[in-house]
């Protein structure tokens, strides 16, 4: 969608990722990545740390059930997503907003590991979900040999 916030964030997963299933059997998996900044100091020749950062990520559909199966914690890993922010309430009635981020890639970075890729085979793989494009009809003279579209 345009205009929304895109990241990629770089760090280390604080623990294994969190499988669940909604009652549609949709897969969710949860985990945090912790990104721990350094910098070399001139001054006193030492690495001094920065501020660490801690992001919530969330995971859907299959994409979720691999990282669960494939990452844990610990692990350097890449994610790329879309920043979401939520509100809600707590049970003490306090209002709270939280930014989380909605992952569409992740995987280990491989500067300091090695992995073995098993691919998914096209049988594997979900159907892509049907638009709501998909059910309209063609309206008369538009499509393959119309000469105009009528709009």
């Amino acid at each position: 969608m345009a205009g929304e916030t895109e990241i990629t964030v770089v760090g280390n997963l604080t623990g294994d990722p969190e499988l669940r299933y909604f009652q549609s059997g949709d897969a969710v998996a949860n985990l945090t990545v912790a990104n721990n900044p350094r910098y070399f100091d001139r001054k006193t020749g030492q690495w001094q740390d920065g501020q660490s950062v801690f992001l919530r990520c969330n995971i859907f559909r299959q994409l979720a059930e691999h990282a669960a199966e494939s990452l844990t914690r610990g692990m350097r890993v890449i994610v790329q997503g879309r920043l979401r922010q939520r509100s809600f309430e707590t049970k003490e009635g306090e209002k709270r907003t939280v930014v989380e981020l909605e992952v569409d890639a992740i995987g280990p970075d491989l500067r300091y590991a090695t992995a073995q890729v098993a691919k998914v085979t096209r049988a594997q793989a979900p159907a892509p979900e049907a638009g709501p494009w998909d059910a309209a009809p063609v309206p008369a003279g538009v499509g393959a040999g119309a000469e105009e579209a009528p709009f």
